[in-house]
């Protein structure tokens, strides 16, 4: 297990502490993220579910999660998750309506290939969301030097908008829409 992955084990519960600790900053993603999200239903998925902290309040019912220990938690909290890594996702093609990726692409160790089994998941049509830290935002300049988050991140590569959106086109996805505030930046698609 890389250095990048075995944080998330180690340190689960400081991970997950911090969402209790930056309510504001957690409660804006979310309000965000409502804006965009397609109406959820029983084959929405989020990959990269972490403790859950997105999934159950936005009422995705099923996660993918490399991590045990994170894993562990967003089972407690009611939801299914399947272990599994982005780039390669433990689902059959064409059986989920919605994606939801946060703070996700920062931690793939390979993006194209991730974009790749996003697109095969998902039915005609269906969407993705993603949110993510950009690469020049305040974020990434706040959170680098704040102790505790400087553990999880300093392990992350961040992107650019613009990256994002070269990902999406070369895997078939149709951007539809781009909020992007104080460095977190939200991108829905559909597949083409």
């Amino acid at each position: 297990m890389s250095a990048k992955h075995r944080v998330f084990e180690e340190r689960a519960e400081e991970y997950d502490r911090w969402y209790e600790e930056h309510r504001s900053e957690y409660h804006a993603e979310l309000a965000h993220l409502r804006c965009v999200l397609p109406v959820i239903d029983t084959s929405a998925i989020e990959v990269g579910v972490g403790s859950g902290r997105f999934a159950v309040p936005l009422g995705i019912p099923l996660g993918i999660e490399p991590s045990h220990a994170l894993g562990r938690m967003a089972r407690q909290r009611g939801i299914e998750v399947i272990r599994g890594r982005a780039e390669c996702i433990p689902i059959k093609n064409g059986s989920c309506s919605s994606i939801l990726l946060v703070t996700v692409i920062c931690y793939l160790d390979d993006p194209v290939l991730a974009f790749r089994e996003l697109h095969r998941i998902l039915v005609p049509q269906g969407f993705l969301v993603i949110g993510f830290i950009e690469r020049e935002g305040i974020i990434v300049h706040k959170f680098l030097h704040e102790r505790e988050k400087h553990r999880f991140l300093s392990h992350a590569r961040f992107y650019s908008l613009p990256e994002v959106q070269e990902l999406l086109e070369d895997s078939r996805f149709h951007m539809l829409t781009v909020d992007s505030w104080a460095g977190f930046c939200i991108v829905s698609a559909q597949k083409g």
